[in-house]
C-alpha cells in the first residue's frame, strides 16, 4: 500500500528550513578551519596507492568541533622514534556549504585536467562532489594539520529525505612526502618543520686568498719525478728530503694517492743549498713500490707563504706565478682547501727557472655568490652529484644562505652549484649536514651513546651466552 499522499516526509521548504537553521547554527557556535583539497601527483599502477600529494589551495569554512572534552583518544605514544601523538578530532561542517563554496573550484580543475593533461603540473583531484579522505584540514585553536580519515555524509540519516551536512573524523597528519604550499603564512609555519629536515649551506661573500713567494739563487729542487706509483696504499705514504750537504733549507713534500697508488708528489718546500739532487724516500701509507727522483735548479721559487686563507673556496682555486727574468721556465703551483671553505697551504708542483727578482703570484676570487632567490617547495639540484631536494625555507644568516630541504635523493657535495628548478636561483654549496637538527625528537645519536654505556658488547654478551 502507497504512502498517504496528504503527509509529506519533508517537503523541500522544510527541508529548506533545516538546512538554513543548520547554516545559522554553525555560523554562531562553529569555528572558522582551513579545508585543504589533496592533489595527487604520483601513483602506483599496481597497488593504485598515492606515492606523493600536492595541497596548494585552502578555502575558509565554519565547522562545529564535537570534541568538547579535548582531542581523543586522550593517550599519546612514546616509540624509539619519538613521541606519536594520535589526536582526533571530530567537525561538522553544512553540506550546501560545501557544495557551493568548495565544489564548484574542485570542479573547475577536474575540467582543466579534462582539457589539459599538463594542467598544474599533473596534479590531479580525484573527487569534487564532497569532502574525501586524504584531504587536510588546519584547526587554528591547536595550530595543527588534521588528516581526514573518514567521511559521513549519511547521519542524520535522512532527517525529512534528505542530508545536511558532513561529519569528518580526523588524525593528527603524518607528514611523509606531500608538498604543501598553501599561500597561508600561518599554515607554511607549521609545516615547515614537518618530515625529516636536512641543512645545506650555500656560499655568502667570499675573500680572495692572497700569498707572496720566496726565491733562492742556488740548489732549489725543481721537481719531484714519480718513478713507480706503488699500490696497494690505504693512506698518503710520508716522503722525506734528504737535507743540503751544508748549510741551506731542506726541502718537504707530499704525496697524492690516486686510489692505491700514488699519482704524483708536489713540494711544500723546495729547499735550496743543495749542491747535487738529494734523496726522496716514500715509507708508510700501507701499500709498497712507489719511488721517486728529483732534480736542481738555481734562480727558483722554493716557498709560497700564505698572507691571507680567504674564504669561501669549495673548489680548488688557480694559482698563477709570474714569468722569470729570463724566461726560461715559470713555476707552478696549487691550493689544498680545508672544509670550511679556505687556503690551508700552497704546494710547488714546479719550482721554475731563471727568477732574478721576486715574482708576482695570484690566486683566482671565490666563486660568484649566486644570483636569484629560490621559491618555497620547489625542487632543487646539484649540478655535479645530481642530488635532488625539496626547499622548506631559506635563511640569510651572516651571508651564508641557509637552506632546510627535505626529501632528499642524495648527497650535496662542497663547491657544486645548486639550482632552483622553478625559480632558476643558482648558488654554490659549502656544506650539507644530513642530520635532522629541527625536530625536538630526534636524539637518536645521544640515544644511542647512552646505551652503549648501559650495555657493553665488547667483551662479553650482557644477556648471556649459550
Amino acid at each position: 500500500m502507497a504512502l498517504n499522499p496528504y503527509f509529506l516526509q519533508g517537503a523541500p521548504g522544510e527541508q529548506n528550513l533545516v538546512q538554513d537553521l543548520i547554516n545559522e547554527h554553525l555560523r554562531m557556535f562553529g569555528i572558522d578551519v582551513y579545508y585543504i583539497p589533496r592533489k595527487q601527483l604520483k601513483t602506483d599502477n599496481i597497488l593504485n596507492e598515492v606515492q606523493s600529494s600536492k595541497f596548494d589551495d585552502n578555502y575558509i569554512i565554519e565547522a562545529y568541533l564535537n570534541n568538547f572534552e579535548g582531542y581523543s583518544p586522550s593517550n599519546d605514544i612514546m616509540t624509539k622514534f619519538g613521541l606519536k601523538l594520535t589526536n582526533e578530532i571530530s567537525l561538522t561542517i553544512s553540506r550546501e556549504r560545501f557544495e557551493e563554496f568548495i565544489s564548484p573550484f574542485l570542479e573547475t580543475m577536474l575540467e582543466n585536467e579534462t582539457s589539459n593533461p599538463n594542467y598544474d603540473d599533473g596534479a590531479k583531484v580525484v573527487l569534487s562532489s564532497r569532502p574525501r579522505e586524504g584531504d587536510l584540514i588546519y584547526f587554528p585553536l591547536g595550530e595543527r594539520l588534521f588528516e581526514v580519515k573518514r567521511v559521513e555524509f549519511e547521519n542524520p540519516f535522512y532527517q525529512l529525505g534528505k542530508n545536511y551536512i558532513y561529519e569528518l573524523k580526523c588524525e593528527l597528519f603524518e607528514y611523509e612526502d606531500e608538498e604543501i604550499d598553501t599561500g597561508i603564512e600561518e599554515i607554511q609555519d607549521t609545516v615547515k618543520d614537518y618530515g625529516f629536515i636536512s641543512t645545506l649551506i650555500l656560499v655568502g661573500s667570499g675573500i680572495t686568498a692572497t700569498a707572496n713567494v720566496s726565491i733562492a739563487q742556488t740548489g732549489v729542487i725543481q721537481a719531484v719525478y714519480l718513478n713507480n706509483d706503488g699500490y696497494n696504499y690505504t693512506s698518503a705514504p710520508i716522503v722525506s728530503i734528504s737535507a743540503p750537504s751544508a748549510g741551506g733549507q731542506r726541502a718537504t713534500a707530499v704525496a697524492i694517492l690516486n686510489r692505491n697508488s700514488v699519482r704524483e708528489i708536489l713540494l711544500t718546500n723546495a729547499g735550496y743549498g743543495y749542491t747535487m739532487p738529494p734523496t726522496v724516500s716514500i715509507s708508510g701509507g700501507g701499500g709498497i713500490g712507489a719511488a721517486a727522483t728529483c732534480g736542481i735548479t738555481s734562480n727558483a721559487v722554493y716557498l709560497v707563504n700564505l698572507t691571507n686563507a680567504g674564504s669561501g673556496y669549495y673548489s680548488s682555486p688557480t694559482v698563477t706565478i709570474g714569468s722569470p727574468n729570463s724566461g726560461l721556465s715559470t713555476a707552478t703551483a696549487s691550493a689544498l682547501l680545508t672544509a670550511s671553505g679556505t687556503i690551508s697551504t700552497i704546494r710547488i708542483s714546479n719550482s721554475g727557472t731563471g727568477y732574478i727578482s721576486i715574482p708576482s703570484i695570484n690566486i683566482s676570487s671565490p666563486p660568484n655568490v649566486g644570483v636569484g632567490s629560490f621559491i618555497s617547495n620547489e625542487e632543487i639540484v646539484g649540478s655535479t652529484s645530481g642530488a635532488r631536494a625539496f626547499l622548506k625555507s631559506w635563511d640569510l644568516v651572516s651571508g651564508e644562505r641557509i637552506l632546510k630541504i627535505s626529501l632528499n635523493s642524495g648527497t650535496f657535495l662542497p663547491g657544486e652549484i645548486v639550482v632552483g628548478a622553478a625559480s632558476s636561483a643558482s648558488y654554490s654549496v659549502k656544506s650539507y649536514s644530513e642530520e635532522d637538527t629541527y625536530d625536538p625528537y630526534a636524539k637518536n645519536d645521544e640515544f644511542e651513546a647512552e646505551a652503549q654505556n648501559i650495555l657493553d658488547f665488547s667483551e662479553t654478551n650482557p644477556f648471556g651466552t649459550y
